[in-house]
């Protein structure tokens, strides 16, 4: 009998679609986004040279802070997210990186990868 294929497994397949035609540079790197059921993760990476230049997620101290009740506009998933693009921007433009490759890992441009993909747009990122 012929089974269902996860989702898990469908969005990596997308993503290695996507892989194909997209590669970061050293003057336009990758910025990864990476969605878990409680988290957020981004990247950017150069694939030239196989490094993360800059990273931030939603385990990063500076949101961690927000989200335990330090901050009142932190509620929720879609606004942790926003936390978490603005502070990848941050990371990026501190090490001189203004403009990037948005990868959304085969995840659909809506909800929280699009907050993320936004704040970190509005923050100084150029895709």
């Amino acid at each position: 009998m012929l089974k269902r294929e996860g989702r898990n497994k469908a969005r990596q397949k997308r993503h290695r679609r996507l892989r194909a035609r997209m590669a970061g540079s050293t003057s336009r790197p990758r910025l990864n986004v990476f969605r878990s059921l409680q988290h957020i993760y981004a990247q950017v990476i150069d694939d030239s040279r196989g490094v993360t230049m800059a990273a931030a997620s939603s385990l990063d101290p500076e949101v961690r802070a927000a989200i335990n009740g330090q901050d009142d506009d932190v509620r929720g998933k879609v606004a942790i997210a926003r936390r978490v693009g603005d502070l990848i921007a941050r990371r990026a433009r501190e090490r001189g990186i203004s403009r990037v490759v948005f990868d959304r890992g085969g995840y659909r441009y809506h909800g929280r990868v699009q907050a993320m993909a936004d704040a970190a747009r509005s923050a100084g990122l150029e895709f």
